[in-house]
């Protein structure tokens, strides 16, 4: 899927964050090309969130710059970077859960400026989730953790996203809804939306990405395809358990 000639959708050039003394991120380089499925490794306190959060606005790089679309979003507000075309699943879904499905799904499509499509785009999230329809009036809140996702990944999705940024969607999940959750992120990609998963379940997201990256404080110590990452000693022993 990547071609190098082209400009990246979503980039980090020497990226440096810092929260007070402290130097979270450090020297980042990271490339995203349009149609790729990209998973960030790490396990806890590696830098995964501040990354997104990064990408998001919500924490401003002390150097270096990020890229969206080809343009420097060094200087765009979150609502700029959402009305770009990035769109993030959060970790444990933060569904607004005293309103109903339906509400949460419409929130999605909050800062949308074509309406007519508005329908079409719900009877698409609809069919990739029928659980998601059938619960449509019931409050969020009541849901299962499975069912949750599914909403909280259909409410990023009623944005038209091109860059669907993925927090740690195996969090709290047994394991069958992990491989279901999973599927349904591939099948995304496969309708052409680039997906940039930050996961610490190394193996799943290796199983259904291009390529990976590998973050350990701070620092990107590992860069190669899905399959060069599964082949490599160093990830094989670190990060997926084997000896």
């Amino acid at each position: 899927m990547t071609d190098n000639e082209k400009e990246p959708v979503l980039s980090f050039r020497g990226v440096n964050t810092h929260y007070g003394a402290a130097h979270i991120l450090k020297d980042v380089d990271v490339e995203i090309y349009d149609g790729e499925m990209v998973c960030l490794l790490g396990g806890n306190a590696s830098g995964k969130t501040t990354t997104l959060k990064t990408i998001l606005g919500m924490v401003a790089p002390t150097s270096g710059a990020v890229y969206i679309g080809g343009e420097n979003a060094n200087s765009w507000s979150t609502a700029d970077r959402v009305a770009s075309g990035v769109s993030m699943v959060p970790e444990n879904r933060r569904l607004f859960k005293r309103m109903t499905v339906l509400e949460n799904l419409k929130i999605g499509a909050y800062l949308r400026e074509d309406t007519e499509n508005f329908e079409d785009d719900l009877q698409n999230i609809f069919d990739l989730f029928p659980r998601v329809e059938e619960r449509g009036n019931q409050k969020a809140g009541t849901l299962s953790g499975g069912e949750q996702q599914m909403v909280a990944m259909g409410r990023a999705l009623m944005s038209r996203p091109k860059i669907l940024l993925m927090d740690e969607p195996s969090m709290g999940l047994a394991p069958v809804l992990v491989a279901q959750n999973f599927e349904i992120i591939d099948q995304i990609n496969k309708t052409g939306t680039t997906v940039f998963v930050v996961e610490q379940n190394a193996s799943t997201a290796l199983s259904i990405a291009d390529r990976g990256y590998v973050l350990q404080t701070g620092q990107i110590v590992l860069n190669d395809t899905a399959e060069g990452l599964l082949a490599n000693p160093q990830m094989r022993q670190a990060y997926l358990g084997e000896t």
